[in-house]
């Protein structure tokens, strides 16, 4: 065995595949919704360390909703503002932020602002509150994978189609 082949690395076939694609679809079927007057746009689900990363797009201010996660969360806001209760900063255009695990925090859009774009990436799952703090829902990878592929059979594209975004 001559020393170069010692010192090749080799690509693993077991790889998944790498992804380049517009954060913001031309067909608007591939919005999930979530809640009135709001949507997702599932950008990766890693189902092996259960994260995702997805736009959240809102088109009306008022509470998106009360949460906790116990993973961090990363965001970025590309179009609008939103802001939590809980805390005196508001998060703009331009603006990243960053949730430590564990933290309740009620996500609202403000009443000058009728549209909002931010990405963010998540670890863990979301747990919904009421204002007790009584979980009254939860979402996490699979289940995220869930609504997808009952929105995209529902409107045309296939079930199957969320499985571009999987890895």
């Amino acid at each position: 065995m001559s020393s170069d082949d010692q010192l090749r690395v080799l690509p693993s076939p077991s790889i998944p595949p790498e992804m380049a694609i517009a954060a913001v679809p031309e067909d608007d079927r591939v919005w999930v919704p979530q809640a009135p007057d709001v949507w997702f746009r599932p950008l990766m689900f890693n189902t092996v360390v259960g994260q995702w990363c997805n736009l959240l797009w809102v088109t009306k201010s008022g509470i998106v909703s009360r949460h906790r996660h116990p993973g961090a969360v990363h965001g970025y806001v590309i179009k609008g503002k939103w802001h939590y209760y809980e805390h005196p900063w508001v998060a703009e255009t331009g603006h990243y932020v960053y949730e430590p695990p564990g933290e309740i925090h009620t996500l609202a859009v403000p009443d000058d602002c009728d549209e909002m774009i931010t990405f963010f990436n998540i670890s863990g799952a979301m747990i919904y509150l009421d204002e007790a703090g009584h979980q009254v829902g939860y979402e996490d990878v699979f289940t995220k994978i869930e609504m997808c592929r009952a929105h995209y059979e529902k409107v045309g594209l296939g079930g199957d189609f969320v499985d571009q975004f999987v890895r």
